[in-house]
């Protein structure tokens, strides 16, 4: 098997819709400072370039959770790989994610992150995919809803590739013969 990728969503159109986003964000959270809590390694692209844009001010810590594996659908099953460095009491948290799918995942960490009784927390992502619900999660900040493909680029990656792609594309198998 190999793979193609078509473009879903282009490097111009994905960074618009993030200068949108983090314009609402600043007037949503404005005379406050947020902490944003990026979920590696996907969200990384994603938080970056929306953290420079965000107009209030930002402090910055990073999560790893799994559910995935190299496959390209949900295991079902998440485990934390790092915690946060810092506690969040008092804090206006806001949870950074490359795409939502399940909800597994999200529902998961919102979960464990109240416990650390922040002031309040907020869910943002770059990709949406709402008819893959299984868990209802409420997301605050979308930049896109997107089809039920498995797409890459923009630190979504298949099996550790394609990450660095500055636009969003759906990888497309192609049998070898």
């Amino acid at each position: 098997m190999s793979e193609k990728i078509k473009v879903l969503l282009s490097e111009e159109e994905v960074d618009a819709r993030i200068k949108q986003i983090a314009a609402q964000i600043s007037r949503d959270y404005a005379g406050r400072e947020i902490h944003l809590i990026c979920v590696l390694k996907g969200g990384v692209f994603f938080t970056c370039e929306l953290a420079k844009r965000i107009t209030v001010p930002v402090s910055l810590d990073f999560m790893s959770v799994s559910s995935y594996g190299d496959d390209t659908k949900s295991s079902g099953v998440v485990k934390i790989v790092k915690d946060l460095d810092q506690p969040l009491i008092g804090k206006d948290v806001l949870i950074v994610e490359d795409i939502i799918d399940s909800g597994r995942t999200l529902s998961y960490l919102i979960e464990i992150l109240k416990g650390r009784n922040p002031n309040s927390i907020r869910l943002c992502t770059l990709l949406d995919k709402p008819e893959r619900r299984v868990k209802d999660v409420k997301v605050d900040y979308c930049c896109f809803n997107i089809p039920d493909e498995f797409v890459v680029g923009y630190g979504l990656d298949y099996a550790q590739k394609y990450r660095n792609l500055p636009f969003i594309g759906v990888v497309e198998l192609e049998n070898q013969d």
